[in-house]
């Protein structure tokens, strides 16, 4: 599981930096999933990360945050059907409003996430004694 988790840190990482370079990319893929099956999909997606990051976290530097990253996260995956189609539409329009600094900030928070999940997931280096 460490290892699948930290492949998420990576590939978090990677989406971030595309997500920072072309915003529009990002919110191009975002409309095409709103519709509800999309919306089971992201739900199904969320939940299995949460739970890659909550298997993961007894291997990991720092398991108590990454064991409550998962819940957050397995939380969300849940709540994702009940948000509706309508409502995430709304939630794209004010996002798509907001404008591509306030997107590159996003991306910038994904780059750390990530960054953060690489670290505390790859395996720690042996100290002589």
């Amino acid at each position: 599981m460490r290892l699948a988790a930290l492949l998420m840190g990576a590939l978090i990482i990677v989406a971030s930096a595309l997500s920072f370079v072309s915003p529009e990319l990002r919110l191009s893929l975002e409309r095409s999933l709103l519709t509800p099956t999309g919306l089971y999909a992201i739900a199904a997606v969320r939940i299995a990360i949460g739970l890659v990051f909550v298997f993961a976290a007894p291997a990991s530097r720092a398991p108590l945050t990454l064991r409550l990253l998962g819940v957050i996260v397995i939380i969300a995956g849940l709540a994702t059907p009940w948000f509706g189609v309508a409502r995430a539409r709304e939630a794209m329009a004010w996002w798509e409003s907001a404008g591509p600094l306030f997107r590159r900030g996003e991306a910038v928070v994904g780059l750390a996430l990530g960054s953060f999940l690489v670290y505390v997931l790859r395996r720690p280096t042996r100290r002589s004694a």
